[in-house]
């Protein structure tokens, strides 16, 4: 099993949901209108005057290894399209679960 955390800008709506409904990833956790600044050369999201976008950050836990490497892969082609929006997806293995 394996988490994945899907950070994004807020343009993307509810893209990355509908994403997550394409490859049968139906639970997920989302928070909304989340602030902060990407690592290399990413803009500032902080919901203000002179930064005003800000992101949204899903987390879902995959049961099959095979479906989140196609997950991932389908977030990289939407990222690679969009590449000033921003969009960092992190994957962990999952060892326990209750």
């Amino acid at each position: 099993m394996k988490a994945i955390f899907i950070a994004y800008n807020q343009a993307y709506g509810d893209e990355i949901v509908e994403l997550l409904d394409e490859y049968g990833q139906r639970g997920f956790t989302q928070w909304i209108d989340i602030q902060g600044r990407g690592g290399d050369k990413g803009e500032p999201h902080y919901g203000n005057h002179a930064w005003p976008t800000q992101n949204y950050a899903i987390l879902t836990f995959v049961p099959e290894d095979s479906k989140a490497e196609d997950l991932l892969k389908a977030l990289a082609k939407k990222d690679e399209a969009f590449p000033d929006l921003g969009l960092r997806a992190f994957c962990w293995t999952v060892d326990k679960m209750v």
